[in-house]
């Protein structure tokens, strides 16, 4: 049973106890450890990752207002550039590092699954968390991830028969009709963002618009008309619009044209795919702002909804709940700025899985304190509001709780680091080094020299099976 302190709320202080006993936490209020333990616990230690899935897909989660659960799916990289010891790294995407360009650098890009809050907010509630191994497909692996913890939620009670059904958000650089194809036996809707230059196709006409079109006769075809986004000409007439006035962004228009989808070729990853290829039909929402928070230029957001018939309603719903996704954002820069994951230099990807998961349970510690903890600000930080904290200021507050909170694990005995080795001597046991694993989209496998000179060409090498 937990002991509350006084001025506890009993059902939050609760939850927080079942979970860190189900964990088997021990925290300490600074770590004064000085030897390498804390390493050979990563590397030669083990969590029971299943069940820390099952514990934090039965925790209380956030809703929307309709009391739907909205989820989003992100990627997120751990950066080793110049770690050539350590296996399983691949090319990760980044933006914004040296001269702001796209840059591929090594590291360990890890897929995460939230669920997010309604209205604005720095919390989420992370679910998941996957690596990307070397020449994984992301769309195979997101949809892997999102219909177990679709599977672990339903079984949590967390979604019943008659409720809403989940929302799934992502960005540009995921293939929302594939993964909705993917997903079509669970109570799934998914809603992703598209590049602005793509193009749709309308319904096939019917047999007597067929007929009626061409008395010759002839072949009916399987795609309707074309849609390209970027002239207005083939849009036609909206079946939805909505205007909505924001603070930060003046005056929202989102207009939603129903009944398109993608024209798809067997090229990439339908090139194996059986039988015909699918005909996902969804809705389009053009959002368009008066004005950026930034004063930069306001293009236009392209979103593509994976249900049709759409009504006002859910048109407002879908571009407000992708605006949330923008609050992934701040959990990633919190696990790395705050929770320190991208700090410890390991070698092993196994190490940095068991690492992530520990940060992952600190920060649901952080999310279940959140209602409990005081606001122990600095002079120059404003006010904040009752429940309003932000993780940073539940993390400078938790300190006072923990001490509070039971914990079945032992607090650490305080030691001196041991002798290593001798200073001046020369390392006899020199680790394996190992190239950055990444496949192209030919299929060959792209390999740099651990020793290349400035200046030449990267080697390709044939894929191996």
């Amino acid at each position: 049973m937990s002991l509350m302190g006084q001025g506890v709320r009993c059902e939050p202080f609760a939850e927080l106890s079942r979970f860190r006993g189900v964990f088997y936490v021990a925290l300490a209020p600074e770590h004064r450890r000085g030897h390498g333990a804390l390493y050979g616990a990563l590397n030669r230690g083990r969590v029971d990752v299943e069940r820390l899935r099952t514990a934090l897909t039965g925790l209380p989660l956030p809703r929307a207002a309709d009391g739907r659960l909205v989820l989003a799916a992100d990627v997120s990289p751990w950066l080793r550039p110049d770690a050539g010891t350590c296996p399983d790294r691949s090319f990760c995407h980044t933006y914004g590092r040296g001269d702001a360009k796209h840059q591929m650098i090594p590291g360990w890009p890890y897929s995460f699954v939230v669920a997010l809050e309604a209205g604005r907010t720095s919390w989420t509630a992370i679910l998941d968390a996957v690596r990307l191994e070397p020449g994984a497909e992301l769309a195979a692996v997101t949809t892997a991830q999102l219909r177990n913890v679709v599977a672990q939620l339903i079984a949590g009670g967390q979604w019943e028969p008659g409720d809403p059904e989940v929302l799934v958000v992502m960005d540009a650089g995921y293939d929302a009709p594939r993964i909705a194809h993917l997903l079509a036996e669970l109570p799934v809707q998914v809603l992703g963002r598209l590049r602005s230059d793509r193009v749709m196709r309308r319904s096939a006409p019917s047999l007597a618009e067929f007929a009626a079109a061409h008395p010759a006769g002839g072949r009916p075809p399987k795609h309707g008309g074309e849609f390209v986004f970027g002239d207005p000409a083939t849009w036609g007439d909206e079946h939805a619009v909505t205007t909505t006035a924001t603070r930060r962004y003046g005056t929202a228009v989102a207009r939603a044209w129903d009944r398109l989808h993608p024209r798809l070729t067997r090229r990439a990853a339908w090139l194996d795919h059986e039988g015909p290829l699918p005909v996902t039909e969804g809705t389009v929402i053009r959002l368009a702002v008066e004005k950026l928070p930034s004063g930069g230029v306001n293009r236009p957001v392209w979103l593509w909804w994976s249900r049709t018939g759409t009504t006002p309603a859910d048109v407002d719903r879908c571009w407000q709940a992708f605006l949330r996704r923008f609050d992934l954002e701040h959990t990633f820069r919190l696990l790395k700025q705050t929770l320190g994951w991208t700090r410890p230099r390991l070698r092993d990807s196994a190490a940095a899985d068991r690492w992530t998961w520990l940060v992952i349970a600190a920060h649901t510690q952080l999310r279940l304190a959140r209602p409990l903890v005081a606001d122990l600000r600095h002079p120059w930080e404003r006010p904040a509001e009752p429940n309003k904290l932000t993780p940073a200021r539940v993390r400078c507050g938790f300190r006072n709780l923990h001490t509070k909170a039971p914990s079945p694990a032992r607090a650490p005995k305080p030691t001196r680091p041991g002798p290593g080795r001798r200073p001046g001597s020369k390392n006899k046991r020199p680790a394996a080094r190992y190239e950055v694993g990444r496949v192209l989209a030919t299929g060959e496998a792209y390999a740099r020299p651990a020793h290349h000179k400035k200046g030449t060409k990267p080697r390709r090498t044939a894929a191996k099976c």
